[in-house]
């Protein structure tokens, strides 16, 4: 049996951790972050539509949205799991 709440609480901060981390690359190595986000896309150039500049409104918005939609995810994931085990 898997806890849904450590599970969801879980897979929230890898996505956290994950949009630091490819926010950090993209400002230290643009060329190095296009490249790992095309790859997501199969190559295609889907970094073109993304905004050159981050408020820091739009970063905390869509990191808040990434957060919750991921625990929401990791939960019903987890709590589907424990439903289809027995």
């Amino acid at each position: 049996m898997l806890d849904p709440a450590a599970f969801a609480n879980s897979l929230a901060g890898l996505t956290g951790a994950l949009y630091l981390v490819l926010y950090l690359i993209s400002l230290i190595a643009p060329r190095t972050f296009e490249f790992l986000f095309n790859a997501q896309f199969f190559g295609a150039n889907v970094a073109a539509l993304l905004p050159k500049r981050f408020s820091f409104r739009a970063f905390a918005g869509t990191f808040v949205a990434l957060l919750v939609g991921a625990w929401v995810f990791g939960y019903v994931w987890a709590w589907l799991y424990n439903l289809l085990a027995k």
